[in-house]
C-alpha cells in the first residue's frame, strides 16, 4: 500500500468516519452538531466534502447526503481523495426533482505545486444530473475548448442548463505587471440546450470586463504557471427581463449583464462600482450572489485572504443588501455571522429557505448554520443562530444547501449477518433510501423457505443492527414505509456461526 492510501486508510479507521457491516464500501465523514434549537426549517442537507492538499481527509470524498441529527441518508463516495464533487444539489428538470453537481479534480487538492491557479477544475471535468433513483441521467460538458467549472451548474426554468467554464488563455501580461509569457484565467457563461446539446448562449468574461480591475495582482500569476487569476467567476443567475446576475470574486464586484446584448447593465462593488455603500454594506471576496424580492441581493461575503497579500476584511458573514436604483445605493438589510466568528479564505453560500431562514455555508471554514431571517450583528452572533453543524478537522464543502427529498433507490436493501455463539444480529440499510421506516427479517432453514421472524424494527440512522433469535442459517431483510408496505427486499445470505 502507498503512502497516500495508508493514510487514507488510517484516516478512515478514525472515530470521525461512519463504518457499516452491512455497507463496507461506504465510509462518509462523521459530523458534530453544535447547536439545534426550534424553528429549523425541514429537509435535508447535501454537502460534497473533501480537502486541501496539505490537510487529511477525514472519510471519503464524494457527495453526502444528511439528516438534521448528521445521520448519512445517501452517500456516493469517489474512488480517491483527489477527485471532488462540488456545487451539490436538488434541483427540478421538467417538473421532477434531480440531483446536480460538478465532477473532477480541483487544483491545489492533488500536489502541494499546482499547474493552475488554486481552485481551478483540472481539465475533464463535467457536471451531472441524477433523478431520484440515483442514475446518473446527463453528463455535460463545457464548449468551445473551456473546462465545466466547479463553481455553478443551475438548471434554468427553461429546463437549459446555465453554468461557468474555463480557459487559460495566452497573453502579454506586462501592461498588468505581469510575465511577458502569461495567461488569463478566462471564464464564459455558457447555456446549453439539455436535450438537444445545442450551445444557446455564450458570454465572454475577457471580452466585457478590463482585467485592470482585479484585485489581484499580476504578479500573482508567478505562483501559478503564469496564469492570471484576475476574475474568478463563482456564480451565476438569471434574473428579470432577461438579465443575469454574476459574481467575480477577484473583482470584488457583482455584474448585471443584459443577456440579448452582452452588456453590463451595472456593477456593484470593485473599482467601478456604480453603486455607493452604506455603514457595514461593503463586501469582498464575495461568494454566491443571488436576487431577493425587492430589489435585495444576497452573497456570501468572505472578506478574507483569498491572496496571502491581503489582511482580512472582517469576518465572514452571510449578507443581504437593498439596492437602490435612483440613488445608486447599497444598505445592508441583514447580516448572519457565525458564532464564533470565521475567516472564511473562499468558498460559501447563502440559500433562503421556504420558512423564510437562511442557511449558510461556511466554505473553506467545516461549518454549515441555519439561522431565523432577521439575522444577527458581528457583536452578538448567537443571536437567530438556530442550528449548527461541523465537519472534522478541515473537511469542508464548497457550498451547503437543504431541501425537501424523496431517494427511491432501484438497488436493493443491503444486508449483514453477524452470528456469535449465543445470539444473531442482522444489520439492514438502504443507501439513499428516504421512504424506509421500519425493517422487517426474514429467516430460515433454506434459500427457499423463509419466514419473518421479526416484524417494523424502526430504522434508525443509516444502518439499523437487529438483534434476532434465529440461527436461520438463511436471512433477507425487507424495506417497509409509513404505511407498512414493502418497498425493497435484500439478497438473501447464508451465515455460519464465528
Amino acid at each position: 500500500m502507498d503512502h497516500a492510501k495508508s493514510l487514507q486508510a488510517s484516516a478512515n479507521s478514525s472515530s470521525d468516519v461512519w463504518n457499516f457491516v452491512s455497507a463496507p464500501a461506504l465510509h462518509p465523514m462523521k459530523v458534530t452538531i453544535n447547536a439545534r434549537k426550534s424553528g429549523t426549517a425541514p429537509g435535508l442537507i447535501f454537502v460534497a466534502p473533501y480537502t486541501t492538499f496539505e490537510a487529511t481527509m477525514i472519510g471519503q470524498t464524494g457527495a453526502l447526503i444528511m439528516d438534521q441529527a448528521g445521520n448519512p441518508v445517501w452517500f456516493r463516495p469517489l474512488e480517491s481523495r483527489y477527485t471532488q464533487n462540488t456545487d451539490f444539489r436538488m434541483q427540478s428538470l421538467f417538473g421532477r426533482p434531480v440531483l446536480t453537481m460538478w465532477q473532477g479534480t480541483i487544483s491545489g487538492t492533488q500536489t502541494a505545486n499546482p499547474n493552475l491557479p488554486a481552485g481551478d477544475p483540472e481539465p475533464g471535468a463535467f457536471f451531472q444530473i441524477l433523478n431520484q433513483n440515483y442514475i446518473v441521467i446527463k453528463k455535460l460538458r463545457a464548449r468551445k475548448g473551456f473546462t465545466a467549472d466547479v463553481h455553478e451548474f443551475t438548471i434554468t426554468k427553461r429546463n437549459t442548463a446555465l453554468f461557468t467554464a474555463i480557459k487559460q488563455v495566452p497573453a502579454d501580461l506586462t501592461p498588468y505587471g505581469g510575465p511577458a509569457d502569461g495567461y488569463f484565467d478566462n471564464y464564459s457563461i455558457q447555456e446549453v440546450d439539455l436535450v438537444t446539446g445545442e450551445l444557446l448562449f455564450f458570454w465572454d468574461v475577457l471580452a466585457h470586463v478590463n482585467p485592470a480591475d482585479s484585485m489581484v495582482p499580476a504578479s500573482s500569476a508567478a505562483n501559478s504557471n503564469n496564469i492570471w487569476d484576475c476574475f474568478h467567476v463563482n456564480s451565476v443567475e438569471e434574473g428579470p427581463n432577461d438579465t443575469l446576475l454574476i459574481s467575480m470574486r477577484n473583482m470584488w464586484a457583482i455584474y448585471n449583464v443584459d443577456k440579448k446584448t452582452g452588456n453590463i447593465l451595472w456593477q456593484l462593488g470593485g473599482r467601478q462600482s456604480d453603486f455607493s455603500f452604506g455603514q457595514n454594506a461593503q463586501f469582498s471576496w464575495q461568494h454566491d450572489a443571488r436576487h431577493r424580492p425587492g430589489n435585495r441581493i444576497s452573497l456570501f461575503d468572505d472578506a478574507c485572504c483569498a491572496t496571502p497579500t491581503s489582511p482580512p476584511q472582517g469576518p465572514a458573514r452571510g449578507l443581504i443588501l437593498r439596492l437602490n436604483f435612483q440613488n445608486r445605493t447599497a444598505e445592508v438589510d441583514r447580516t448572519y455571522y457565525h458564532d464564533p466568528p470565521l475567516f472564511v479564505p473562499s468558498q460559501g453560500n447563502v440559500q433562503q429557505l421556504p420558512n423564510g431562514n437562511q442557511f449558510v455555508g461556511w466554505g473553506q471554514e467545516p461549518y454549515l448554520s441555519e439561522f431565523k431571517n432577521a439575522g444577527n450583528t458581528v457583536e452578538n452572533p448567537s443571536v437567530n443562530l438556530i442550528y449548527d453543524m461541523q465537519f472534522p478537522n478541515q473537511n469542508l464543502s464548497y457550498r451547503a444547501f437543504k431541501n425537501l427529498w424523496v431517494g427511491l433507490p432501484l438497488y436493493p436493501p443491503s444486508i449483514a449477518v453477524v452470528r456469535l455463539n449465543n445470539s444473531t444480529v442482522v444489520y439492514a440499510s438502504w443507501n439513499g433510501s428516504t421512504e424506509t421506516v421500519a425493517w422487517q427479517v426474514l429467516a430460515g432453514p433454506s434459500y427457499d423457505n423463509l419466514a419473518v421472524i421479526v416484524d417494523g424494527t424502526p430504522r434508525i440512522g443509516f444502518e439499523t443492527n437487529i438483534k434476532v433469535d434465529s440461527a436461520g442459517p438463511y436471512f433477507q431483510v425487507k424495506a417497509l414505509n409509513s404505511s407498512g408496505r414493502v418497498i425493497g427486499k435484500s439478497r438473501i445470505v447464508h451465515t455460519q456461526k464465528k
